[in-house]
């Protein structure tokens, strides 16, 4: 059975393949094709219609217009200039363009395939320019056999044309080309500088957690380890206490720490333990009150469903700024905690009275890792932070976070 004949569809798309594979083909050996092309048409230009080479003057014309096809690709105006200045020269020497019109042919094809836009420009004009010349000094011939000189001149401006064209769809091929491989490197650079900028981030986002997991826990440790020191020898029912806080406090740090460790090694979270929350605010406000802060939690308006990014900096924040208050103003300073859930977002103010032991030593001006910590925390989410100290004494940490995402 003969097999179906190949669609138009089919057959379009076998062409455009063969071209493909031919572009591929030349632009992987251009110089040994340009140089064979240079060396074929040399060898052709030299030889006389006779067969036999011609003068000495005519040898070198015919050089200058075959040799530079050798450099069509790697100096494209030059070459095509060159060539197309000896063919004028032998046009109006020898009267002659036999010798020249194939090494013209593929100047023109070089000027439009590869030289800059204005010399590309000017290629046809220039081939059209010496096809006129080529009739003028042919008048003659005209006059004895004008419709095979019209025929000859109608044949040299198509072959012209054609070979022009050629080399604009070349040239077009190269500018498709050069345009989808440079996408394709800024693509690659773009991909690149997204994997790096996900890696600062990842690290921002984990200095973050274990500076508030270790700076929370170690403030909590020391205040229990000196206040069970002091109650030792009067209260051991106070030291023990203070032993079984520092206990718990570390078992959960490193609860944490192997948690946030595991995301280093693996890639992704172990399940050791739930992610703190919002609604974990109160449990962390009476552990800091066993650690001898003493805290007061407000809460004004229903509690909201609260995504969990924002909910874990809700809870960072609350846990962070009550862990500036144990470090810098000591644990006999007085907290307020206030809650306030709205529509639109959950706000936080964290206050105290700057009265704790601590509370003579000048705080820092300037915004540390917690305070900038918490900032970004916010910002993620479309919230933001302030702290400073009040008039007085005291300071104050205040924080908005949307209940819904920003888009």
């Amino acid at each position: 059975m003969a097999p179906a004949p190949a669609s138009p569809r089919d057959q379009r798309r076998a062409g455009a393949g063969l071209v493909e594979r031919w572009f591929r083909f030349t632009r992987a050996r251009w110089l040994g094709i340009d140089i064979a092309i240079a060396a074929v048409v040399t060898l052709a230009a030299l030889a006389s219609q006779s067969g036999l080479f011609t003068g000495p003057h005519e040898v070198v014309l015919a050089l200058l217009m075959t040799v530079p096809l050798a450099w069509r690709r790697l100096r494209p105006a030059w070459s095509g200039f060159t060539i197309a200045a000896a063919a004028y020269l032998h046009l109006l020497i020898f009267q002659d363009s036999t010798s020249a019109g194939l090494g013209v042919l593929f100047a023109v094809y070089g000027l439009a395939a590869y030289a800059g836009p204005w010399a590309s420009r000017i290629a046809w004009p220039l081939a059209a320019l010496g096809v006129g010349v080529s009739a003028y000094l042919s008048a003659a011939e005209f006059d004895r056999e004008p419709r095979s000189a019209a025929i000859n001149i109608v044949s040299v401006v198509a072959l012209t044309t054609v070979v022009y064209l050629f080399g604009l769809i070349r040239r077009f091929r190269i500018n498709e080309v050069s345009g989808l491989t440079e996408r394709a490197r800024l693509l690659e650079l773009e991909r690149e500088q997204e994997t790096k900028l996900a890696a600062i981030t990842e690290r921002t986002r984990i200095a973050r957690e274990m500076h508030d997991i270790v700076a929370h826990s170690l403030t909590v440790v020391i205040a229990q380890a000196d206040g069970g020191r002091y109650a030792a020898r009067a209260s051991p029912e106070a030291a023990t206490e203070a032993l079984e806080q520092i206990s718990a406090t570390g078992r959960q740090a490193l609860t944490d720490m192997r948690a946030l460790l595991s995301v280093l090694r693996d890639g992704s979270p172990r399940e050791t333990g739930s992610t703190p929350s919002a609604e974990d605010i109160p449990a962390l406000i009476e552990d800091m009150r066993r650690s001898g802060l003493d805290v007061e939690l407000v809460i004004d308006g229903e509690a909201r469903e609260v995504p969990a990014g924002p909910s874990l900096t809700a809870y960072r924040i609350v846990q962070e700024s009550l862990t500036n208050v144990l470090k810098h103003a000591g644990p006999r300073a007085r907290v307020t905690v206030a809650i306030e859930w709205t529509d639109t977002a959950l706000r936080l103010r964290i206050t105290d009275d700057g009265q704790g032991l601590a509370g003579i030593l000048p705080r820092p001006e300037t915004a540390g890792q917690g305070v900038r910590g918490m900032q970004e925390r916010a910002s993620l989410y479309g919230g933001d932070v302030t702290a400073g100290p009040l008039d007085g004494s005291g300071y104050e940490v205040t924080a908005r976070l949307p209940l819904a995402s920003p888009r």
